[in-house]
């Protein structure tokens, strides 16, 4: 069976997801081939992945798409040269990932994929397919998505538009995606897949596929993290992020800094300089590990995991911490609180910092979740298994 998948980068989490599934299809015989955004000197991840478009036309892209709103109009070139290889190659499956991100023109892809008829696999991994324009929509109690976007209120937060096009790209995008012969959408969480089903989606069939992380690498490991900050008397509150801001609750751990006593002391990971100058002086900020197990250690160090994120999908921050035996503290917002149960956490109402700091206090005096049941949560979002499910799921007939 051949194999294409198309994502907007080859890095980050969903980078890595696609190339991992792409790696687990060649293991169980099949050929597969990546392709992602074309940017500056960046390196091939391997022989079988292809660039899409160059990085001087998909930064045009990016230009007149903040001019004209037409956000999915450009790279036409890179487009078809894509749309070529894929006519030689005609895989079996096409398998495609995040589309937005300037570097793709749809109506082309989509002209391709009802002409060729083949069978698309689609994960989404935000709400970006069923919107005019935004990946999330929760923090400004948007509903304008299940009959049409109009007069949006985050168009200049993304897609950093000069204008407010979402009319035309709900319209557009209804267009594009609605009459493909046979495609299953996949997104990684349940709550993702109800919204799917209430979007101009939802007579695709939908099909939940967690994601999963390397439990290899995330497991309890021995750490002198404790010694080395001189947190040894100290319950250890672990934030772990990669964009610090509202979005992931910032002012919420802030805010927390401020009332919880001195027992307490908040680690956040993934900060910057501009995070750092927002923090009180009783945070600590570390702004990247090495490696994953450097951070693998840090999880097993930490006596309670937060996450006061606003808008989420399915975070693997709180399975890394399961994984470390840790338990997970979380608003109940996206699908966060689906990664853990009643054994390894606990869920309070998104924006409600008493209740959040309450459960703080109740979890680390009681101890209620033990590092055991933690692991054994972990267990079901093996990525190898995770990954396998994909397998499955391009060969089914």
């Amino acid at each position: 069976m051949r194999i294409a998948q198309i994502n907007v980068s080859h890095y980050g989490s969903t980078g890595k997801i696609m190339l991992q599934i792409a790696d687990q299809a060649r293991a169980r015989g099949h050929e597969c081939k990546t392709f992602s955004r074309a940017w500056k000197n960046q390196a091939l991840p391997s022989s079988e992945h292809a660039f899409v478009g160059s990085h001087f036309a998909n930064g045009v892209h990016h230009i007149f798409a903040a001019i004209t709103g037409k956000n999915e109009e450009y790279s036409k070139k890179g487009t078809k040269k894509l749309v070529k290889i894929l006519e030689n190659y005609q895989p079996d499956v096409l398998h495609l990932h995040n589309l937005h991100g300037w570097f793709i023109h749809l109506p082309t892809l989509f002209a391709y994929i009802k002409k060729s008829g083949v069978r698309v696999v689609w994960t989404l991994h935000d709400c970006w397919a069923f919107t005019g324009h935004c990946p999330y929509f929760d923090m400004v109690d948007c509903k304008k998505w299940t009959t049409g976007c109009f007069d949006c209120p985050q168009y200049k937060a993304y897609p950093n538009n000069f204008v407010d096009s979402s009319k035309r790209s709900y319209a557009k995008k209804k267009e594009w995606f609605l009459g493909v012969m046979d495609m299953t959408i996949v997104t990684p969480s349940k709550w993702l897949a109800d919204l799917v089903k209430r979007s101009f989606l939802k007579d695709y069939n939908v099909q939940v596929i967690n994601n999963g992380i390397d439990l290899s690498v995330f497991r309890p490991r021995e750490s002198d993290f404790r010694v080395r900050y001189g947190l040894q008397d100290k319950y250890i509150l672990l934030c772990v992020a990669f964009a610090w801001g509202k979005r992931k609750g910032l002012d919420v751990l802030i805010e927390l800094s401020k009332h919880l006593d001195k027992r307490y002391q908040i680690v956040l990971v993934g900060t910057s300089e501009n995070t750092e100058k927002q923090l009180s002086g009783n945070i600590i900020s570390i702004r990247k590990t090495q490696n994953q197990t450097e951070l693998a250690e840090i999880y097993s160090a930490a006596d309670l995991f937060v996450n006061p994120t606003r808008e989420e999908n399915f975070p693997t921050v709180n399975i890394e911490s399961l994984a470390c035996g840790t338990p997970v503290l979380t608003f109940k917002t996206g699908g966060s609180p689906e990664v853990i149960d009643e054994t390894c956490g606990a869920v309070v109402d998104k924006d409600d910092i008493d209740a959040m700091q309450k459960e703080i206090e109740r979890i680390c005096a009681e101890k209620p979740y033990t590092s055991g049941a933690c692991t054994s949560r972990a267990q079901i979002f093996d990525k190898n298994d995770k990954f396998n499910e994909y397998v499955d799921l391009y060969e089914r007939e």
